[in-house]
């Protein structure tokens, strides 16, 4: 399994396909596993990066504080590992706060930019219900049986009741994906930390790469409002917003989620 030292800790990546540099950035506790709806496709256009933030899947899950900066550096030090100049980058969630600070902070780094079911953060940011974090709270905490139940339920939080519905072979492969790779609770409280205080409003106007901005428009974790405010801070981005999916939109909805990234990507 590949790993490399960058930032002064051990990253799991996966390298796939060949052509241009893509980096993707995963959710919160999520890692290189959750693409498995985007690595088939992406790798037959493109050079595709996917790896496992800090204190998450199979990277080093080091004490102390974590900050969207530090992890911005993280990603900015792989390509640096992998000799890549310059890279399209993909941010879901969490993953969009890393992306975002990895072009405002490496500008020369990042080509284009896509951003998924995420925000600025800081005080402007539309946050989930008090419901939503609670039900989030319980997957962290359970433990045992109940472990098993409270994924399960959190499963309406990521997909719509009809994909829930009609699609139980992808939503059983995800779930025991996210199984496999569940990061300790330490950890996983760390990257929520970060999440907590990043914040890149007052900055986007810097941004000089081309965005795309993804949102299902049921989200509850990151409710879409935060798209549109995105979409009105960043200097001609795009925003797709796609009807009745939820947070996972890659997942829910891969084939036009696939498309729009490549032709996004590929285009002019």
């Amino acid at each position: 399994m590949p790993r490399t030292k960058v930032n002064g800790i051990e990253l799991y990546y996966e390298v796939h396909g060949a052509g241009e540099p893509l980096l993707l950035i995963a959710g919160l506790g999520f890692g290189a596993w959750s693409w498995f709806r985007q690595l088939p496709e992406f790798s037959r256009e493109f050079l595709t990066i996917a790896f496992d933030n800090r204190g998450a899947g199979l990277s080093e899950k080091p004490e102390g504080d974590y900050t969207i900066e530090m992890m911005a550096e993280d990603a900015a030090g792989l390509l640096g590992a992998l000799n890549v100049e310059r890279a399209h980058v993909l941010g879901h969630s969490m993953g969009g706060y890393i992306a975002q600070e990895l072009a405002l902070r490496h500008p020369d780094l990042v080509a284009k930019l896509v951003l998924v079911s995420t925000s600025f953060g800081g005080k402007n940011a539309v946050l989930m219900s008090p419901e939503t974090a609670a039900q989030m709270r319980s997957e962290l905490e359970a433990v045992g049986e109940e472990k098993e139940r409270a994924l399960r339920r959190g499963l309406v939080l990521r997909f719509s009741e009809r994909f829930l519905a009609e699609h139980s072979e992808i939503v059983e492969e995800f779930l025991a994906r996210r199984k496999a790779h569940l990061p300790p609770a330490d950890a996983w409280q760390r990257q929520f930390a970060a999440c907590l205080r990043f914040e890149t409003e007052s900055r986007l106007s810097a941004l000089r790469a081309r965005t795309l901005i993804l949102t299902g428009s049921d989200d509850p974790i990151v409710p879409p409002e935060n798209s549109f405010r995105l979409a009105r801070a960043i200097a001609g981005a795009h925003l797709v917003v796609f009807p009745g999916a939820r947070h996972l939109v890659f997942i829910e909805r891969a084939e036009d989620f696939n498309r729009l990234v490549i032709e996004f990507v590929k285009g002019a």
